[in-house]
């Protein structure tokens, strides 16, 4: 495959801005265009309000918008047949639910983090749950900017579902525990969220146990490192047959 056209859909928010950044030094890849309700133009593509608008089919399409967007989204790429790098959070089920539906038909790649280094935390906590969980009480703590909307986020919420996992989805989710008059269950995992100033993304994994604590953490300095895994993961997946991917399949190249 020649230099890849990439269509971004929030082209005129912070992460499209981020992506379009991301693309300008690479020879693989072109930003063809971009959707956004704010059309203005910064880059040398056009941006429209709305798919109906586009004028050239995309080989891929990059998403950081929101997730009010999906539905015509996930109906562009099935109808047009093309593959989706779905890097929105704050779905809910019924979303989900659409995007492993449109796996069916369309190379689809998801993930509520697309740092490379997030991606290496996941795999280092299920490690850890293997060898201390039982013993050790988990708790997730995730720190993020004052204008992020969804809590906890989806990054907190893929590490928490990793290690259950591992745990044979025998632990519970705890949010909020000022409500709570009662000693700690061994099978919670806490979810503790912290919101304020430019904080762009923080999350521990404090595994606590008799006189020991081991902290696994993850600090992202900018969005760059989020938009420059989108950006690869579009270049992988324009040549994928469809089925659902995410930054494992990165990992493993």
């Amino acid at each position: 495959m020649g230099q890849i056209n990439i269509l971004i859909t929030g082209a005129n928010g912070k992460m499209g801005h981020a992506v379009a950044a991301a693309v300008s030094g690479r020879e693989d890849c072109r930003i063809c265009a971009g959707i956004d309700i704010n059309t203005k133009q910064y880059g040398d593509f056009p941006i429209f309000e709305s798919f109906a608008a586009l004028t050239e089919k995309p080989d891929v399409i990059i998403d950081f918008s929101n997730p009010a967007l999906l539905s015509s989204l996930l109906d562009y790429c099935l109808v047009n047949g093309v593959p989706a790098v779905l890097a929105t959070t704050g779905y809910d089920e019924a979303q989900l639910a659409a995007i492993h539906k449109a796996a069916e038909t369309i190379p689809v790649f998801f993930s509520f983090n697309m740092s490379l280094g997030i991606n290496l935390l996941v795999q280092l906590a299920k490690k850890a749950a293997s060898i201390l969980g039982g013993q050790f009480d988990i708790e997730i703590v995730e720190k993020h900017h004052n204008q992020k909307i969804d809590a906890p986020s989806g990054t907190a919420l893929m590490l928490a579902n990793a290690i259950n996992e591992t745990m044979g989805n025998s632990y519970h989710y705890v949010y909020d525990r000022h409500s709570k008059r009662q000693k700690r269950e061994k099978t919670e995992i806490g979810m503790h969220a912290i919101r304020g100033g430019t904080i762009v993304g923080e999350h521990d994994i404090i595994f606590a146990g008799h006189d020991e604590v081991i902290t696994l953490s993850h600090s992202a300095a900018s969005k760059e490192v989020f938009a420059v895994g989108a950006v690869n993961a579009a270049v992988f997946l324009a040549a994928q047959k469809p089925g659902m991917y995410d930054m494992s399949a990165l990992m493993t190249l």
